[in-house]
């Protein structure tokens, strides 16, 4: 039988749906996790299964558990159609602290190749400030 990444026994057609859910259990925990829009526009624009693909890669990185674990998780539309795929970093800082990439706004993400998304996983795991590299951002309007 089938195991999902907290270790539980699979409901047979499923992911990651255990068969004997406990809600008391607290969610695994996880140092950044990438938003990915999964909208409309964006998706027309993605390769299928993006997030299932970056899943697999952060798994074959080491990034799928532990200290630095990376959560992708998908999203319907952001409203930032005009930078096509676009993801948001959002760090952990209730468990980790210092977060040097949170609340982070990224654009045109359906071009990254499988190299510049392993420099990003790697930049998100070591704490380096994403802000210091040739990552393209959204900018945030004032209030």
């Amino acid at each position: 039988m089938k195991t999902n990444t907290m270790g539980n026994k699979v409901v047979h057609g499923h992911k990651c749906k255990p068969v004997n859910l406990d809600p008391n259990r607290p969610i695994m925990h996880f140092k950044t996790q990438v938003f990915l829009c999964d909208g409309g526009r964006c998706k027309s624009v993605s390769r299928d299964n993006l997030a299932d693909s970056l899943r697999e890669l952060i798994k074959s990185m080491g990034l799928n558990n532990g200290e630095n674990r990376i959560k992708i998780t998908r999203t319907k539309c952001f409203g930032a159609c005009r930078f096509k795929q676009v993801a948001q970093i959002i760090e952990n800082t209730k468990r980790n602290g210092f977060a040097p990439n949170n609340n982070i706004w990224l654009k045109n993400v359906h071009l990254f190749d499988t190299k510049r998304w392993q420099e990003l996983f790697l930049m998100l795991a070591e704490n380096k400030k994403i802000d210091e590299s040739d990552f393209e951002q959204i900018d945030m309007q004032e209030i």
